[in-house]
């Protein structure tokens, strides 16, 4: 199973030619069928696909799991159709952020996605955080936020998406994503005693 421990390490400070040099033999390797070509991938990127999965997912530590296991599954299959146009980890995150939209988008009908306001944004969400780069609070204010305003502020703030990105992933209007945005950063103000 990919989540099993790994005892072999990296070297500590490889050069940047270097790590990308190792990264592409390992991504070659990957698609050609080597599953510890991959194990090695996985063990590069797990951490950053798991904290923007459980972000966008609201802290549910226990899908943000299954999430991140399916999009290794799904980047296991999808690479021998990698082109290398992009760089691994930044196919490989977008991958991840697409598996965990479609987890987003799947909950549509449900009113907990479409209709944002029915949030109960004072919801205690678990402690339990992996994202690197938020603080504790910061990631529980994010996750306290309504799916839809939470995922154009993870896609936005975090992952550097542009608007338009956002909207054709999260089918809305490029507008929409605007104020989804400016309305999560005004939660995430008051939430934090700033003036909304």
């Amino acid at each position: 199973m990919l989540m099993a421990a790994m005892t072999d390490t990296l070297p500590a400070h490889p050069s940047p030619t270097a790590t990308d040099a190792c990264e592409e033999a390992l991504v070659r390797a990957s698609s050609a069928g080597d599953a510890s070509a991959f194990e090695s991938l996985y063990r590069r990127h797990v951490g950053r696909v798991h904290g923007v999965i459980l972000r966008l997912v609201g802290q549910d530590g226990a899908r943000a799991e299954d999430l991140t296991q399916e999009a290794f599954v799904r980047a296991w299959q999808a690479l021998p159709g990698y082109r290398f146009e992009s760089a691994f980890g930044t196919w490989l995150y977008r991958l991840a952020t697409n598996t965990a939209l479609m987890e987003l988008r799947s909950r549509r009908a449900a009113p907990t996605f479409e209709d944002a306001e029915a949030i109960d944004a004072s919801a205690e969400p678990p402690t339990r955080t992996h994202g690197p780069g938020l603080s504790h609070d910061l990631d529980r204010g994010v996750a306290s936020l309504p799916p839809r305003a939470r995922a154009v502020l993870v896609l936005h703030d975090i992952e550097g998406w542009t608007h338009q990105e956002i909207g054709d992933a999260l089918e809305m209007a490029v507008g929409s994503s605007k104020a989804q945005l400016h309305r999560a950063r005004k939660l995430l103000r008051a939430r934090f005693g700033g003036t909304p």
